[in-house]
């Protein structure tokens, strides 16, 4: 999934921050029923995709939740490991909610992040449903800069750093990430 999907809201483990009873409550069963149920139907062998659509299609579970119980099996099974993409390569990202409208707050961000790597947005969309800008970094790695409306005057700014060759600095980036968003301030958004 991209930035507007799972990102850290996964199913895969309460480290995501979701318990069990979240999962019973929107899928009916526990991870280890779906994980118990996945490994009888011999999803161990199947590709990502094959296991969210047989959740979503077979078993009636939400596309969204499917999504997330797929990459909780994954990872419970040795077939990904925590912030691997599908195609392998690794992923994190950060949230902060700030005082201040979706378009300044993006163009703060987006200077944050132009001031930190040296480099300009490849694209800056402003005017998108989920305005975002994008920074493509060396060896094909990115940073994705995102903005959402929170209501009363508030906005969800989000950084992801994508295609990571390995995922053996995974927290280091994300304490780089978290850092930036930090240094967006109100005053900065105004």
């Amino acid at each position: 999934m991209g930035t507007q999907g799972m990102g850290s809201r996964g199913v895969g483990g309460n480290a995501d921050g979701i318990g069990d009873d979240a999962v019973v409550s929107a899928t009916g069963r526990t991870r280890d029923e779906w994980f118990a149920l996945l490994d009888a139907a011999g999803a161990a062998e199947w590709k990502h995709q094959a296991i969210a659509n047989w959740l979503a299609r077979d078993q009636g579970v939400d596309p969204w939740w499917a999504q997330g119980v797929t990459v909780g099996y994954e990872q419970a099974r040795g077939i990904r490991s925590p912030g691997q993409r599908q195609d392998g390569t690794f992923e994190v990202s950060v949230t902060r909610t700030i005082a201040g409208d979706v378009e300044p707050a993006l163009r703060a961000l987006a200077a944050v992040v132009t001031a930190r790597t040296g480099v300009e947005p490849l694209a800056l969309n402003l005017s998108a449903k989920y305005p975002t800008a994008r920074f493509p970094l060396d060896g094909g790695e990115f940073v994705l800069a995102s903005a959402s409306a929170r209501g009363a005057g508030k906005t969800s700014i989000g950084l992801t750093r994508g295609r990571m060759p390995t995922g053996d600095d995974l927290a280091e980036a994300k304490q780089t990430l978290r850092g930036w968003l930090d240094a967006v301030t109100i005053e900065s958004v105004g």
